[in-house]
């Protein structure tokens, strides 16, 4: 666990020291910071992970609970779902972001996609087939009420 937590903590650093942005095997790849509370510890955690831009709507994204194909979910997936926010790092910017799970076609239609855009995702979704469909998140930024002018 020691070593997944240190490879967080660099991807962390990496992403907030270039606006975003990282090397290795998320080069060139969309990333954001998904900041979460343990449901049951109420500690804050931080998941880097990659995300699937909505098509017209800029302030969602989904997110995968790959896993990288293990048989079962990620705590943060568990820890998002439950508390229904958290809130995102993109680029440069941190916003509060509601979360609701995507099912069914659309969510078929959005992991096809991002299977078709970073392969390793369609190897998660063999390693996992039969013992878990992968979740979709649905992240969406929450405006508050003096942003949005109301």
């Amino acid at each position: 666990m020691s070593a997944a937590v240190n490879w967080n903590e660099q991807v962390i650093e990496e992403f907030r020291a270039n606006g975003g942005r990282v090397g290795g095997p998320f080069e060139d790849a969309p990333l954001v910071l998904v900041h979460h509370r343990g449901r049951k510890s109420g500690k804050g955690h931080i998941a880097p992970m990659m995300y699937l831009p909505h098509e017209t709507d800029q302030d969602r994204v989904y997110v995968f609970a790959s896993k990288g194909g293990a048989p079962t979910d990620p705590d943060w997936y568990r820890n998002l779902t439950a508390a229904g926010e958290g809130s995102v790092e993109r680029g440069t910017e941190t916003y509060p972001v509601t979360v609701h799970e995507v099912t069914g076609a659309e969510r078929d239609r959005l992991y096809a996609e991002q299977a078709s855009r970073y392969p390793g995702f369609a190897e998660y979704e063999r390693k996992t087939a039969g013992i878990r469909t992968i979740p979709v998140l649905e992240l969406r930024r929450v405006h508050d009420a003096a942003s949005a002018g109301a």
